[in-house]
């Protein structure tokens, strides 16, 4: 396993490897089985895997959570050296490097930044371009692989390589869950006791939502969330949508449902201190 913590560093440790097919899972650290699960299916289907750890400043409009983000170098290298082989290598740059100066590209993503996590956090879809674009020109993979966790955040990438006629093929993986249902997070390590043993409403508000889907309309599945996850104790609704897998558009009537599309429960809450967002796709047969 390469560790570099330069671009020079990186570009050294790949030159020699090409033209192998280069699978690339960016992360910001703190990693759990989530991130695992990414890293073996890059292992899966590409001769040489390259993960990224870096704490993207740009894409928090929250300074204080950015200060609060998990940083766990030594304990993510451990878990990484049980899975990648020898020539695969591990990115951890400073914010120096990836920005020697300040970025000021703005990039429009139309509707899918204006929903959701978009009107939640705003910037935070452009910081994503921003340092998605910086490291797959880095380390120029041939696929990238990104948790379906972040669904809008997927949806962005998708679009950020269709408009810059990016090469890498991006892979979808799927969410990996604890065993009360709780979608694996970096955040969850700064839930409170009380507060985690109660996360796992997340995940059965979202399944009696799909359920719901089928058959009941759209305000009254979205009163039964914010009853669900309102009444826990600890625990607050930010949003929740259901949403196309094409363009997030939220769907307000059951007649939008269209065949042809995927759909999918959204939800961002505070739990806690700790804001987590999840979703769950519909099925509406």
């Amino acid at each position: 396993m390469n560790v570099s913590r330069t671009i020079s560093g990186i570009r050294g440790d790949l030159t020699g490897l090409r033209p192998k097919h280069v699978g690339f899972v960016p992360t910001m650290g703190a990693l759990h089985e989530g991130h695992i699960s990414l890293v073996e299916k890059a292992i899966e289907l590409c001769p040489v895997a390259v993960v990224s750890i870096f704490v993207n400043p740009t894409q928090f409009n929250d300074k204080e959570d950015l200060n609060k983000y998990p940083r766990t170098e030594d304990a993510d290298l451990d878990l990484l050296r049980k899975v990648i082989r020898e020539d695969d290598a591990v990115f951890i740059p400073e914010v120096e490097e990836i920005y020697p100066s300040e970025d000021k590209r703005v990039f429009n993503f139309g509707n899918l930044e204006k929903v959701m996590e978009g009107l939640h956090r705003p910037g935070h879809f452009n910081g994503v371009a921003q340092v998605v674009t910086k490291l797959f020109d880095i380390v120029e993979p041939d696929y990238a692989f990104f948790g379906q966790k972040d669904f809008q955040q997927l949806a962005i990438v998708k679009e950020l390589v269709r408009q810059t006629g990016s090469k890498v093929k991006i892979i979808s993986c799927p969410i990996i869950r604890e065993s009360d249902g709780l979608a694996m997070s970096s955040r969850n390590r700064l839930l409170e006791p009380e507060i985690r043993k109660n996360a796992g409403i997340i995940f059965r508000t979202l399944n009696q939502a799909a359920e719901l889907a089928k058959e009941r309309e759209i305000p009254e599945i979205r009163k039964h969330v914010e009853r669900s996850i309102n009444s826990t104790s600890g625990f607050s609704l930010e949003y929740f949508e259901i949403v196309d897998d094409k363009q997030l558009l939220p769907v307000t009537d059951r007649s939008q449902f269209h065949k042809e599309n995927n759909y999918f429960c959204c939800i961002a809450l505070r739990a806690g201190k700790i804001r987590l967002i999840d979703n769950m796709e519909i099925s509406l047969l």
